[in-house]
């Protein structure tokens, strides 16, 4: 038997574990999108969010002289990529009317957060904003818009915006692993050790299967799921086996290969470690090797590199 296998057959941890164009700063405003709110809505955030509907109404129309009018005569708008202050209503029209004239089919779209009074003069408004321009990806930018009210008016002070951070999908985290998937066999004369990973239905997690048949009998059988940890940063796996071992894994890489990292728990109470090695080959095969194995704080033997050959 194989060192791989027979380490497999101890249930020491199976060896197919993976233990195992951007628009110009004026273009940003406050929205017409409100989350939903069980508290009462006062009169005067009535009265905001009807500025914000003409407000976004007016932007897509390109309407700039109608836009300025929504900012009080020393508005400030501050630049988030330079830092730089757009002072004054004149000021901000030109903006709006450099954008219009550069992007002329520019939309806005906006989410807004939270809206809460400071004063009965004064508001302040949270949110996102998406500028859609046509075959480009829309830029989203978080935003906070001060509005005071003059003469019964409510008229944008301040408005600052900042980049959101892109928070990459599960998928795009895990997907330096998508090789992996299909299904996986590694066998000799008396044992075969098959392997299927899939994705799960929304592609956040990977799910490994395994199977252990020696001669006709299934010996042991177990489950890994590989998921991306955003605390840590990094890529984690939870592997269970049907003797009742349970495993924890982190996932580094190095050059060609990837060193999974483990702790766990064997079925007869002993804590365990490894430290299993995958090098891809090429798209039907990898190498897999576990080094610096332990089982109740005994040190055991390394398992050289096998090659695993998908079906």
């Amino acid at each position: 038997m194989k060192p791989w296998l027979f380490f497999a057959a101890l249930a020491v941890w199976p060896p197919c574990l993976g233990w195992s164009q951007a628009p110009t700063p004026a273009s940003v405003a406050p929205a017409v999108k409100a989350t939903e709110s069980s508290a009462p809505v006062s009169a005067a955030e009535t009265a905001i969010r009807a500025v914000v509907t003409a407000y976004v109404e007016a932007y897509n129309s390109r309407d700039a002289k109608a836009l300025a009018a929504f900012w009080s005569p020393e508005a400030v708008y501050t630049i988030r990529t330079t830092g730089e202050e757009v002072v004054g209503r004149e000021a901000i029209a030109a903006q709006f009317a450099a954008t219009f004239q550069a992007q002329p089919a520019i939309r806005l779209d906006v989410q807004v957060t939270s809206l809460q009074l400071l004063s009965p003069n004064a508001a302040v408004e949270h949110g996102t904003a998406k500028i859609l321009v046509p075959d480009t990806e829309p830029e989203v930018i978080g935003y906070t818009a001060i509005y005071v009210q003059r003469e019964g008016k409510w008229l944008l002070d301040r408005v600052t915006d900042e980049a959101l951070e892109v928070v990459p999908s599960q998928y795009e985290q895990l997907k330096v692993l998508e090789w992996m998937v299909g299904t996986w066999i590694d066998q000799d004369e008396s044992v075969q050790i098959e392997t299927e990973c899939h994705w799960t239905k929304n592609q956040s997690f990977l799910v490994r299967s395994y199977t252990v048949v020696v001669g006709d009998s299934l010996d042991m059988s177990g489950i890994q799921i590989i998921g991306w940890d955003a605390a840590v940063k990094g890529i984690r796996s939870w592997t269970f086996d049907s003797d009742g071992g349970f495993a924890e894994g982190r996932w580094t890489k190095q050059d060609d290969r990837w060193f999974i990292n483990n702790r766990g728990v064997l079925a007869d109470g002993r804590k365990a470690t490894m430290v299993n090695i995958m090098k891809p080959v090429d798209e039907n095969h990898f190498t897999w090797q576990t080094v610096e194995r332990t089982a109740g704080g005994e040190l055991l033997p390394n398992i050289d590199a096998v090659i695993v050959v998908r079906e």
